[in-house]
């Protein structure tokens, strides 16, 4: 589960689940004892986050799509990982 980016104590993990209820581009966001996953858009797919964090994480996805997409497809396609900065 790699890891593409850490802000404000929140990580984001990108993971290759196969064959599960959301096998679309997504990622993973982990706060203490709390896991979002979320789409590229900011949607919520699943979970949640304490309400400062989740507009964090809705932030940083909306700024970051573009490359949250390559990293997709990068770590779909070779396993590659790319990683994206975060919100400072």
């Amino acid at each position: 589960m790699p890891m593409l980016s850490h802000f404000y104590g929140i990580l984001i993990y990108i993971y290759k689940e196969f064959g599960v209820k959301h096998h679309m581009p997504h990622f993973h966001a982990q706060y203490a004892e709390f896991e979002a996953i979320y789409d590229f858009e900011a949607n919520l797919i699943e979970g949640d986050l304490p309400r400062k964090q989740r507009k964090l994480v809705e932030a940083w996805t909306l700024l970051h799509g573009d490359e949250l997409n390559a990293a997709w497809k990068a770590w779909n396609e070779n396993g590659e990982i790319i990683k994206i900065e975060g919100l400072r």
